[in-house]
């Protein structure tokens, strides 16, 4: 008789199977794992661009140049055209350019108040108090908070690199008008202890209303510079990136809106 014959109750299974032992699951290799991330990163840029191409179409069709308001030359529209997540980091750098106009505007009051308290460098320091008002003002906007508005709005390589260049030029003014040296047109700590020191109060009082000005929107644009760095490196954004961008876009595309 068969083994089966003499006992019936035999098992089928060997005996070092466990019937109860589940397969262990096999872990996906690495490279699958960043592929499918590759992927799901494209799924989501593919919507995004999508997105802004549908804000782009309707600002087209819809939108009118709205800033500035004495004279609208651009379109200008935090909540149209920045991304949700975004729109509080873009609002806080546009209340700080707001800052810095303020400032320049002050700054140059304070000079005139220099002027008449009797300082040797009055006139030169006024004169160039006028010509940062004119050009600070149009360049800052041009070439740092624009760019960057831009790099939100599109997620593009290119406007960070610009950012980041003309934002970091702008750091260091920040810190030249702090100082406030005489006849380099700030109203900056030196002038304004010089004018306390000589009991021009009214003077003094516009430099430091200056001085607090410049420190306010430095340490502020610091601050989001740093914020803004990080988000970039999350982004992947790199120069090869942004060179691409160029060629296949060209400069024109980085003046224009959509």
């Amino acid at each position: 008789m068969t083994e089966y014959a003499q006992n019936p109750f035999a098992s089928t299974h060997s005996l070092d199977t466990n019937p109860f032992d589940d397969p262990t699951p096999t872990q996906p290799p690495a490279d699958a794992v960043r592929l499918d991330q590759l992927r799901q990163r494209e799924q989501d840029l593919e919507r995004r661009e999508q997105e802004l191409a549908a804000k782009a179409d309707h600002i087209r069709k819809n939108g009118r140049n709205n800033w500035p308001p004495f004279l609208p030359l651009i379109f200008h529209s935090i909540p149209d055209e920045i991304p949700e997540a975004s729109q509080g980091l873009i609002t806080r750098l546009y209340q700080l350019w707001l800052v810095l106009a303020a400032t320049l505007i002050l700054n140059m009051v304070a000079c005139i108040t220099i002027l008449i308290a009797g300082s040797r460098d009055g006139g030169r320091d006024l004169g160039a108090s006028i010509g940062y008002l004119f050009v600070i003002s149009v360049t800052s906007f041009l070439l740092w908070y624009r760019p960057i508005y831009n790099g939100y709005m599109k997620e593009q390589a290119l406007y960070y690199y610009f950012y980041f260049f003309f934002g970091g030029f702008h750091l260091l003014f920040s810190i030249y008008m702090i100082i406030g040296v005489p006849s380099t047109g700030s109203a900056g700590l030196i002038q304004m202890i010089q004018m306390y020191a000589n009991h021009h109060w009214i003077a003094a009082v516009f430099c430091t209303i200056a001085t607090v000005g410049w420190t306010v929107q430095g340490l502020g644009n610091a601050f989001y510079y740093r914020q803004i760095y990080a988000h970039h490196n999350a982004a992947g954004h790199t120069m090869d990136k942004a060179r691409t961008e160029l060629a296949s876009h060209g400069a024109k595309a980085y003046f224009t809106r959509g």
